[in-house]
């Protein structure tokens, strides 16, 4: 079992910085490969970005690809979400979870957080 719990959303305007935190309960963290996603207000849950459990692999969605990096620290059982340059569309309520491998797919992961909110304002 794993239990996750975001932090660090709010309010930023258009071209400011954020990071998110994704701390997790549980020893068995660094076995997981975990993964950022979002919605949007009716919107489904799109994948953001995803990192394999040693941190050594990470996979991005198209439309964040140079904006918004993924990185964790296993001796913190905490995975992080960088995130510069933010524009409007990327206002959603952000979610981490928790999967055996690194997928795109929100269905195929285990654990969920709560989610945070990200407003980015123009």
């Amino acid at each position: 079992q794993v239990q996750l719990v975001e932090s660090g959303g709010g309010l930023v305007q258009a071209g400011g910085s954020l990071r998110l935190s994704c701390a997790a309960s549980g020893r068995t963290f660094s076995s997981y490969a975990m993964g950022w996603f979002r919605q949007a207000p009716g919107k489904e849950r799109d994948f953001v970005a995803a990192i394999n459990w040693s941190g050594g692999a990470t996979y991005y969605a198209d439309s964040v690809k140079g904006r918004i990096t993924i990185s964790r620290d296993n001796a913190k059982n905490t995975v992080y979400l960088q995130m510069n340059s933010l524009k409007p569309e990327d206002t959603a309520v952000y979610y981490c979870a928790a999967a055996r491998t690194a997928y795109s797919d929100y269905l195929k992961y285990d654990y969920w957080g709560q989610g945070t909110q990200v407003t980015v304002s123009s």
